[in-house]
């Protein structure tokens, strides 16, 4: 289990659905993003992300780049 606030490095697929932005885990689960700018290159794409847990599975994202 995460701990909030802990600091995440992970990549997977960033999925868009009604809500926002998922990121599908490598190593399993999903992520709900939580993101200050729409990262629309990268939809549907295989990437990392860079941020700090928020607790619920959610992760306030610092970064989104090409994996």
């Amino acid at each position: 289990m995460t701990q909030i606030g802990a600091g995440v490095d992970e990549t997977g697929r960033l999925i868009r659905d009604g809500s926002g932005f998922l990121l599908q885990r490598d190593l399993g689960g999903t992520f709900r993003l939580v993101l200050l700018r729409v990262p629309v290159d990268h939809v549907e794409k295989r990437v990392r992300v860079q941020g700090y847990y928020a607790g619920d599975d959610i992760v306030e994202v610092e970064g989104v780049a090409a994996a």
